[in-house]
């Protein structure tokens, strides 16, 4: 096999000479053919040496570390370079991996760390070497199939967990090398908060799926890893005497992925693991129950393991989407953003109240929510929204930002549709129509009202009616009468102070109001409805 030959360039003599005895150089089929200490000397160095792998400092003096990348890879794309950075230099390493570094050791170097890097490198050389010729094409072509297989079988765990897989589907058309024992799904959750997604998420994940590989595969162990998106899902098939070593394990990924914090924007990270189960038909039950448990940082505080789900609380997430309903309806109807963002906090009030409430209930009660605003709205497009909406929400770590998102999201679109109805010829409408819903309880009359939006009576009376295709004091009776309705169920005061708030003094004309309206009188309406 060719020996494949590298380049160490380091402004300090003693890191150069670190990494020449950190690793058997002989043993990876590698060999130390130049070292540099400036990057003027490391650029003069890789051209006359052509190395395969470059090793470099990303702050050195003349030329630095990146403008030694570009300048090399400029030269030779295939060549594979590794950036040492310290703490100190993140952002300079998060340049260079805009660049097409795609591997990266932290200042002090560890000796494991460099040779699994070096091990990736030579078989990733190795590979693109090869795979110029017929054969290796075709054993590529066969590694590629078996990793579609896979990631087949995770999309199916995901989407139709309802279709049970088998050992024998497991082994005969995954392709998988199954071993008697138990089998776990989990999840590894990237969060960026909602106002900073990641710009180098790809880079990150796979850096994700490094470290997973790193501390789960072992000789008797299967895995299996997917990633879309934020997420990575896996699945493990181990001996069951592992379960508190496969545990440690995870919980060692976690604390080597946090220090990534820094690298890509203080992201943070969360795993759930789902119930081991001896049974493969159960593997969809464990994948469901991780889909849920990792929306458990939401409450739980992310950078941990989530275990145990547990009983999901009596949320009535009816009645909370009801009461949002009514108020949100009202804020649409006026587009006004103070009452959107009161109805939506009003909800995370309910929520905050209601004990032992977990994750994945806020997110399908904020989901609920954003469905039913759209819908008030009339939003073009409405399932494109729909799912953008939820990506955004899946970029947060915490609860109070879900329901921010939900906040943002309704002002962006109330926003919109004031600005396309706001206009001379309906603001007056529209401002009439929020003094009406503010002050129903008062006696108010359409001279009043008119003043108060700046038109004559008679003008504003043909306005409101062209507008709202009916007369302002069918329009004010109606609103009087709905909001009647609404005490006559929900409260338990006397008809008598209903008749006063709203509106009304007299209960004798209130009573036949009501029954014009409703098709019966008030105390008939509360027996039935309330």
């Amino acid at each position: 096999m060719e020996i494949l030959k590298v380049v160490i360039a380091d402004d300090e003599v003693r890191i150069c000479q670190l990494i020449q005895a950190l690793v058997d150089w002989d043993s990876l089929g590698m060999k130390v053919v130049g070292v540099a200490h400036n990057g003027e000397e490391a650029c003069e160095t890789v051209q006359s040496c052509q190395p395969d792998i470059l090793i470099t400092d990303i702050r050195m003096p003349g030329c630095n570390g990146l403008e030694l990348v570009q300048r090399v890879k400029d030269a030779d794309p295939d060549l594979e370079v590794v950036i040492i950075s310290g703490y100190a230099h993140f952002e300079y390493a998060q340049q260079a991996i805009s660049y097409g570094v795609g591997y990266y050791l932290l200042k002090p170097v560890n000796k494991g760390e460099l040779k699994e890097t070096l091990q990736k490198l030579q078989k990733r050389i190795r590979e693109r070497k090869e795979s110029r010729q017929s054969h290796q094409e075709l054993v590529n072509r066969s590694r590629r199939d078996d990793d579609h297989l896979r990631a087949n079988l995770l999309h199916r765990l995901l989407d139709q967990p309802e279709q049970a897989v088998s050992e024998e589907s497991l082994t005969g058309i995954y392709h998988l090398q199954i071993s008697p024992g138990v089998f776990q799904a989990f999840c590894v959750k990237a969060d960026y908060g909602r106002e900073n997604r990641g710009t180098h998420t790809d880079v990150l994940m796979e850096k994700v799926e490094e470290v997973l590989e790193r501390n789960l595969k072992a000789p008797g162990r299967e895995l299996v890893v997917l990633t879309r998106e934020d997420y990575c899902y896996g699945i493990l098939n181990y001996p069951e005497k592992e379960k508190e070593q496969i545990r440690r394990s995870l919980k060692s990924s976690l604390t080597q992925l946090d220090i990534q914090k820094n690298m890509f924007r203080k992201v943070s990270f969360s795993i759930a693991a789902g119930t081991a189960y001896k049974e493969a038909c159960r593997l969809g039950e464990s994948m469901q129950e991780t889909r849920k448990l990792i929306q458990e940082r939401l409450v739980r505080g992310n950078g941990r393991l989530l275990e145990r789900l547990g009983q999901p609380s009596d949320l009535p997430e009816s009645q909370l989407l009801n009461d949002y309903l009514r108020r949100i309806s009202h804020a649409v109807e006026v587009f006004s953003i103070p009452n959107g963002t009161e109805a939506v906090r009003e909800l995370q009030e309910a929520v905050n109240h209601q004990p032992g409430v977990q994750g994945w209930q806020i997110l399908e009660l904020v989901y609920g929510a954003a469905d039913i605003f759209t819908a008030s709205i009339q939003i073009q497009s409405r399932t494109e929204v729909l799912e953008g909406f939820r990506k955004q929400c899946g970029q947060c770590g915490k609860a109070e930002e879900i329901f921010g998102c939900l906040v943002d999201f309704q002002e962006k679109y109330l926003k919109e549709q004031a600005e396309r109805y706001e206009n001379d010829t309906i603001r007056p409408v529209r401002k009439a129509k929020e003094y009406i819903q503010n002050h129903y309880s008062d006696p108010i009359t359409l001279e009043e009202v008119s003043e108060q939006v700046g038109l004559s009576s008679a003008y504003f009376s043909v306005l409101f009616k062209k507008t709202e295709g009916e007369g302002f004091a069918k329009y004010l009776i109606n609103i009087r009468m709905e909001q009647a309705k609404l005490l006559l169920r929900e409260t338990n005061l006397p008809v008598t102070e209903i008749c006063r708030k709203v509106g009304y003094n007299d209960l004798k004309h209130f009573t036949h109001t009501f029954e014009k309206a409703a098709g019966i009188k008030p105390s008939t309406y509360r027996k039935l409805y309330g």
